[in-house]
């Protein structure tokens, strides 16, 4: 009878040794999974609070005084980017934020890189890049941190009015 209560307490503590492994490898990842989805909302919210800060920006640098009808008055494409001299937080105008890269370093927001790229698109295809000036300007904000496996991209078409 030893033997057999020996077996059978040693399968017990060997069941509840399982079910315990389980149960905490179940709580780890949930909470890697909730580290994980506030690290997203974070670069979510930080690529978001870019393009709120262009949108307060004028179209184009040629129509700061004066808006246009004439496409090309416009900046042209190979010139999008700060004019010279402009540096940010003073940038004037949308494509100012051409190839224009912030990095985030914070206690709740560390490591963050945020990437700003301007280019003008179809008029009737905003998928679609113009190498030529248009009223329509695609902002793509990029934001990439080593805690998360894929960027975040967010882009919005501007108009000129």
């Amino acid at each position: 009878m030893n033997g057999i209560q020996s077996f059978l307490a040693t399968s017990a503590i060997g069941l509840l040794t399982l079910t315990s492994l389980n149960f905490n490898s179940a709580l780890l990842q949930s909470t890697t999974v909730e580290v994980e989805n506030k690290v997203y909302l974070t670069a979510f919210s930080l690529a978001d609070d870019m393009i709120e800060e262009i949108k307060e920006k004028n179209y184009d640098e040629k129509t700061l005084v004066f808006p246009t009808t004439n496409r090309a008055n416009l900046t042209p494409a190979l010139s999008l980017g700060p004019e010279s001299g402009e540096v940010y937080p003073y940038f004037d105008d949308i494509d100012d934020y051409d190839n224009y890269t912030k990095n985030i370093v914070a206690p709740h927001a560390e490591d963050y890189r945020v990437d700003c790229s301007v280019e003008y698109v179809m008029e009737d295809d905003s998928n679609a890049s113009s190498s030529n000036q248009t009223f329509h300007k695609r902002v793509n904000i990029t934001v990439s941190s080593p805690y998360i496996r894929h960027n975040v991209v967010l882009s919005f078409i501007f108009t000129h009015k």
